[in-house]
């Protein structure tokens, strides 16, 4: 199991930092005016974007394997487990709607403002704090 937990933590991480960095460049690309800055963040928003799903899709994989071995009993009698679900859940979610605006910068079709995306950078971190303290102090 340790192996699978390390694999797990290794995309988690990966995860995070693509998650972290992508709302990041969509301020930026935001603000972008010409036309070299545009396929800039283009380029940056789709490598990007692309290494983040990879990352996403190494943590689910690994984290249901994980949740396999555990078995359902030990699911239901850790309410802190079904809790960090729901937080991945709006992780992937988050994640989705990221790869939209991705999509919508590259297509010109992005309305968005700044702020917004500075906003939206916020998010992963306020799950990632709820991850960590249902993981490591599991209030229930």
């Amino acid at each position: 199991m340790g192996w699978l937990l390390a694999f797990h933590m290794v995309f988690v991480v990966s995860w995070f930092a693509g998650l972290f960095y992508l709302p990041r460049l969509f301020v930026y690309h935001a603000d972008t005016h010409d036309q070299l800055g545009f396929d800039r963040f283009c380029t940056m928003e789709r490598r990007l974007s692309i290494l983040t799903s990879i990352a996403a899709a190494g943590t689910i994989f690994f984290g249901v394997w994980l949740t396999l071995l555990k078995g359902g009993d030990w699911i239901l009698a850790n309410g802190w487990f079904i809790a960090k679900l729901v937080l991945v859940v709006f992780l992937i979610g988050f994640h989705g709607w990221c790869q939209v605006q991705v999509k919508r910068f590259r297509e010109r079709r992005n309305r968005l403002a700044a702020d917004t995306f500075r906003m939206a950078n916020e998010v992963p971190t306020v799950i990632l704090v709820g991850i960590m303290i249902l993981v490591f102090v599991q209030p229930f």
